[in-house]
């Protein structure tokens, strides 16, 4: 595909995402993290197997590239909504009757 189509359609999904987003709800949020933290596990795999498939310099550095970022996201959005979900648990009284 010539770059001009790819740039158009990447600048294209960068404004459909941002006002997606835009237009949620904070109590939708949480849930919808964990949904896009399955797609960054996805993500992960395939920017491994571009590390291991890429026989150029340039494919290796942004493969790990991408495997970093990925990992990066798949974790901190997990700590998040485990953080978030720990708000609802019940505190214990201490042993109260």
């Amino acid at each position: 595909m010539e770059p001009v189509f790819l740039t158009f359609v990447f600048v294209l999904a960068i404004f459909l995402g941002f006002e997606l987003i835009s237009k949620v709800p904070s109590t939708l949020h949480t849930p919808l993290m964990s949904g896009s933290n399955a797609i960054s596990g996805i993500t992960l795999i395939g920017s491994l197997a571009s590390v291991k498939a890429g026989n150029a310099t340039v494919a290796i550095i942004l493969g790990t590239l991408a495997v970093a970022f990925a990992t990066i996201n798949v974790v901190g959005g997990y700590a998040v909504t485990n953080r978030m979900l720990e708000m609802f648990k019940k505190k214990d009284d201490g042993g109260a009757k």
